[in-house]
């Protein structure tokens, strides 16, 4: 035995280097090895099934449930100067989840859901990212489906969700569907009537405090956007799957503190266009 070899005999000895592979081991590390390329790839893995929905573009997963709707007259009167009230079929409550709270260009939605009313029926749709080529038919995909008219409703959704999805349509070369549409944040108004009656007036907490609304196992928004990455990183669907439930019951409270709110229409803002 060589000089060199006896010295790295003591050394596994003394577990100062690792034991070599047995020939009988190699097959297993080889198979591993191309489990792990093939999820860094995004080639069809256990690990990178989606939690739901159908796939309707590469990288593009989407979601629908019908839902009993939230009491909202079928003519919401609405305080911006429309000479008549809006039907209910024009609102759009939406709700994006994003890859950073912060805002900013590198910034983008993952996630893109948005309720509408069909007579008594509530339609929650939601669009996601399994691959970040998905975005510019995600985009395409969101503003196909408004209507022409649309009312958008949303929860600081002036401030941030509208801001920053247009950024990206921008950024996609694409037209964004802001800009002739009427768009009340809701926000306004309810910190207008709680501001100082409960400790803030965040979207989880009006839902719990003024529509008795308590989630369970509610996985915090500000979480939302480790568990997509570690989605795209072959760690599992469960995170993900509790993202699109949190975006979903955001989308139903938002079409029922509209419903609280259109019954005292002082309290409504008024907020025109995009």
């Amino acid at each position: 035995m060589l000089l060199k070899d006896r010295i790295a005999a003591l050394q596994r000895q003394r577990g100062l280097l690792a034991p070599q592979p047995h020939a009988g081991a190699v097959a297993p590390l080889r198979d591993t090895l191309r489990q792990l390329i093939a999820r860094r790839e995004g080639r069809g893995t256990r690990a990178l099934a989606p939690p739901a929905g159908e796939s309707i573009a590469p990288g593009l997963y989407r979601v629908e449930q019908r839902l009993p709707a939230p009491c909202v007259p079928a003519e919401a009167p609405l305080p911006w100067g429309e000479p008549q009230a809006v039907a209910r079929e024009r609102l759009v409550c939406f709700d994006t989840e994003t890859t950073g709270l912060a805002g900013g260009v590198g910034t983008k939605a993952f996630m893109i859901g948005w309720s509408i009313w069909e007579h008594d029926v509530l339609v929650v749709r939601q669009l996601y990212l399994t691959a970040l080529g998905g975005e510019a038919a995600m985009l395409d995909t969101f503003a196909a489906a408004l209507p022409p008219d649309a009312v958008f409703v949303s929860y600081n959704g002036r401030s941030y969700d509208a801001p920053l999805l247009k950024g990206r349509y921008r950024i996609n070369r694409q037209a964004h569907p802001f800009e002739a549409r009427a768009h009340v944040d809701l926000l306004y108004p309810v910190r207008r009537r709680f501001r100082g009656v409960w400790r803030d007036c965040k979207l989880q907490t009006i839902e719990r405090q003024v529509l008795g609304i308590v989630r369970e196992d509610d996985l915090p928004g500000a979480q939302a956007p480790a568990a997509w990455l570690a989605f795209l990183r072959g760690a599992g669907s469960r995170a993900l799957g509790r993202v699109l439930e949190h975006n979903r019951q955001d989308l139903v409270t938002l079409a029922r503190l509209f419903g609280y709110l259109v019954q005292t229409p002082a309290l409504m803002e008024p907020c025109h266009g995009g």
